[in-house]
């Protein structure tokens, strides 16, 4: 089966993609390194042709509200048309967590604008929301850090290996199609500034973690939903405390692909 992965040079798209050709199956990394744009079309049309599945894992380069609206708005008409075009039978698209709860926040209004495009699309779709990644706690505790203070809130926190997210992905798109939304999260809830300690102590940092009710999550004020999966997510089997050990994090820094 030839599945197109948009967004395949990315965190989670190498490993999607390398997922599904262990699989046996046909992959095309779809991405500007392999000649598709997706915001112009270009290469767009022969990248679809012949597939039956397109999984769309790609991020908006910009988290400021119009440039990630105009993002998701964009790449979601020109990729909808393409499939159309092409007779793809499977639309299944990455999104996040409270796209349709923390309306305050550009970026998951345009989440939640993209999730619309397709559910209009007429195109057979599944939507996975997958809660933040422990990849990303990292750049978390570093927009919230002035000096040595790291001001976090203690609403709840439900973050995920990205490796669990590319194995439901995997699964998505080898099922046919829920035309529904389904959730991804990890396997504990907990307040955000105390996996916050727990990822600093890893890492043998001395910065000092706050519990702060007032803080916000990139402009957005958190509840103990804002961030956590319904009852019937399907959840991950490992632990932060399992994916530090495994991944021995030297430093808070992350690279924008690492960013969800």
């Amino acid at each position: 089966m030839k599945i197109v992965v948009v967004g395949g040079s990315g965190l989670i798209g190498t490993k999607l993609v390398s997922r599904l050709r262990r699989c046996g199956h046909e992959v095309l990394a779809a991405s500007l390194d392999s000649g598709v744009n997706i915001i112009t079309g270009e290469g767009l049309s022969r990248a679809v042709e012949g597939a039956e599945v397109l999984v769309d894992v790609a991020n908006s380069p910009s988290f400021e509200d119009r440039a990630a609206l105009e993002f998701f708005e964009t790449a979601g008409r020109n990729l909808l048309a393409a499939e159309r075009s092409a007779g793809v039978r499977h639309h299944l698209a990455l999104s996040v967590v409270s796209s349709d709860r923390l309306a305050d926040k550009g970026y998951l209004r345009a989440k939640r604008a993209q999730e619309a495009l397709i559910e209009k699309s007429g195109i057979p779709y599944t939507i996975l929301r997958s809660t933040q990644f422990f990849e990303f706690i990292g750049a978390i505790i570093d927009s919230a850090t002035v000096a040595d203070q790291v001001r976090l809130s203690p609403a709840l926190f439900q973050p995920v290996a990205a490796d669990e997210v590319v194995a439901v992905l995997a699964d998505l798109a080898l099922e046919l199609p829920l035309n529904s939304i389904v959730e991804v999260a990890g396997p504990e809830r907990r307040p955000m500034e105390e996996m916050a300690r727990q990822f600093l102590a890893a890492m043998k940092d001395s910065r000092q973690v706050i519990a702060d009710p007032a803080a916000t999550y990139f402009g957005a004020v958190l509840d103990d939903r804002s961030l956590t999966a319904g009852p019937n997510a399907r959840l991950g089997a490992i632990r932060l405390e399992d994916w530090l050990a495994q991944h021995h994090v030297g430093n808070s820094k992350q690279t924008k692909e690492q960013k969800q």
